[in-house]
């Protein structure tokens, strides 16, 4: 690592942490921002490219071990914490970020070669929301995904809220970004025997536990406004409806996605409790 005491705002390589609120140029430079502690320890800790480190004194000498233990160089920005908030532009409390490369996407053959038996997929379509997006992969994380396809009308699960959302999870969860969505579910199967299910609220004929989820399968789960597209739903094996109170229309896509893949592990007796199997 290449240590840099910085001094002022005039540091050519700290772009990155001024242009945090333009995530779209962030995505086409192929990079993605971490924040705060326990997100950063994460990173450091995975497998993935690491451009930079921007931190206070203090939390250098806490992560000093950890950044020594990398291989290949990169760049620790060391800055007071009022430096650090004029370079970010907001008050940030933690006092540590990182930059680092988002990683290549996997091929659906690829995520498909890798994964246990029974599989898990899950899938999203138009789920725009950065926080949201970042809450199901932690979930996805939670209940052993094998891996998430993220639609063509999908946010990045690498944009910074995503991330921070994550807690981290994203860095070791495999990504897949199929061309089409429609494309991937008919592929998923017809050539891999995955059988597909459709989070879908308003499902008038299968309930959750009525569902059968443990074989291979995928679940997909639609945008926070309007769900999930008729030419999505039309390729889907089958919808599936969480049971509730007919007042309530919905759930929001964090919550709804931790209720099914705690379904798809219960059928699957795959739940653990201080690591023994329930």
């Amino acid at each position: 690592m290449t240590l840099i005491p910085v001094l002022s705002l005039d540091e050519p390589n700290l772009h990155p942490y001024k242009t945090l609120r333009r995530p779209l140029e962030h995505q086409r430079n192929g990079i993605f921002v971490a924040e705060g502690e326990k997100v950063v320890r994460k990173l450091l800790e995975s497998t993935l490219d690491v451009l930079s480190i921007l931190l206070t004194p203090e939390w250098l000498g806490v992560y000093r071990p950890l950044l020594e233990k990398r291989t290949g160089d990169f760049h620790v920005f060391v800055a007071n914490k009022q430096l650090v908030e004029a370079i970010v532009g907001f008050h940030f409390h933690q006092g540590i970020m990182a930059v680092a490369r988002i990683p290549r996407s996997q091929t659906l053959l690829q995520a498909i070669m890798q994964s246990k038996r029974p599989a898990l997929f899950v899938a999203v379509e138009g789920l725009m929301n950065a926080e949201n997006l970042g809450v199901l992969v932690r979930n996805c994380a939670a209940f052993a995904a094998d891996a998430l396809l993220v639609g063509e009308t999908s946010s990045s699960p690498y944009l910074r809220r995503a991330v921070r959302n994550s807690m981290g999870t994203v860095f070791t969860l495999p990504v897949v970004h199929p061309a089409s969505l429609v494309e991937a579910i008919e592929d998923l199967k017809s050539n891999h025997h995955m059988r597909v299910v459709a989070a879908h609220p308003h499902a008038e004929q299968t309930m959750l536990h009525q569902a059968s989820l443990s074989v291979d399968c995928c679940v997909v789960f639609g945008s926070e406004g309007v769900g999930i597209s008729a030419a999505v739903l039309a390729a889907c094996d089958e919808s599936v409806a969480i049971p509730m109170q007919e007042e309530v229309d919905s759930l929001n896509v964090g919550s709804a996605s931790a209720v099914f893949l705690y379904e798809v592990q219960r059928q699957r007796g795959e739940l653990r409790l201080g690591g023994k199997r329930r």
